[in-house]
């Protein structure tokens, strides 16, 4: 991959739709267009063993928990699964979002990270004010999920493939992004998971938050 020239376009993707109010979903204020919200579910799951994005956490998928919260933030919402540049982690999902959507700006979540909320989705896209290119979220491991970015930092993305440095903390930097650092309250939702593990642990604490609601 390194020193390689990215010539290959996106496939034709489906077109965005907006979802409406559903049963059982807060009324959440709409973010002004245009912004939508891609959830990158191409990984190979190497540590897990097996497709992450299929698990099961409760009643449903992690990726359909994440969907779901997306989809509460009343923006459109596409699942990214296949890269237009395959093996290129993260990155390569972000490319392809870049490459097929026609907004300014695009909000990144994890297919594991299901803890993720409306309510930090709607928090971290009111960050990204004219002075900064992209938001990401301060972890632990450095600069990360949730992104935000603009569709401008597209040739950065491109450049940065083709020299084969896949790593969102160098891309934060190239681009002078804001890291934003969440309350400690939010610090469980930016829970990842990555081996069988830590997933069996995540289930455990999915229980557990159910059994607490009234």
């Amino acid at each position: 991959m390194k020193g390689q020239s990215l010539t290959r376009r996106a496939s034709p993707g489906r077109k965005f739709t907006t979802p409406g109010k559903r049963a059982g979903h807060a009324s959440v204020a709409a973010v002004p267009p245009p912004c939508g919200i891609f959830i990158l579910a191409g990984g190979l799951s190497r540590r897990m063993g097996r497709d992450k994005s299929r698990l099961p956490l409760g009643c449903e998928t992690m990726l359909a928990t994440i969907r779901r919260s997306a989809r509460a933030a009343n923006l459109p919402t596409r699942i990214i699964r296949r890269d237009s540049v395959p093996r290129c982690g993260p990155l390569g999902g972000i490319y392809s979002a870049m490459l097929a959507a026609n907004l300014d700006r695009l909000l990144f979540l994890a297919c594991d990270m299901p803890f993720v909320t409306t309510e930090l989705i709607q928090l971290i896209l009111t960050t990204l004010g004219p002075k900064y290119n992209g938001v990401f979220v301060q972890t632990r491991g450095g600069p990360g999920f949730p992104i935000l970015l603009r569709r401008d930092i597209l040739p950065v993305v491109r450049k940065q493939i083709e020299r084969g440095d896949f790593s969102l903390q160098t891309l934060a930097k190239e681009i002078s992004a804001k890291i934003l650092r969440l309350p400690r309250k939010f610090d469980p939702q930016l829970r990842n998971i990555n081996t069988p593990a830590e997933w069996a642990f995540a289930c455990k604490l999915w229980r557990h938050r159910n059994l607490s609601r009234p």
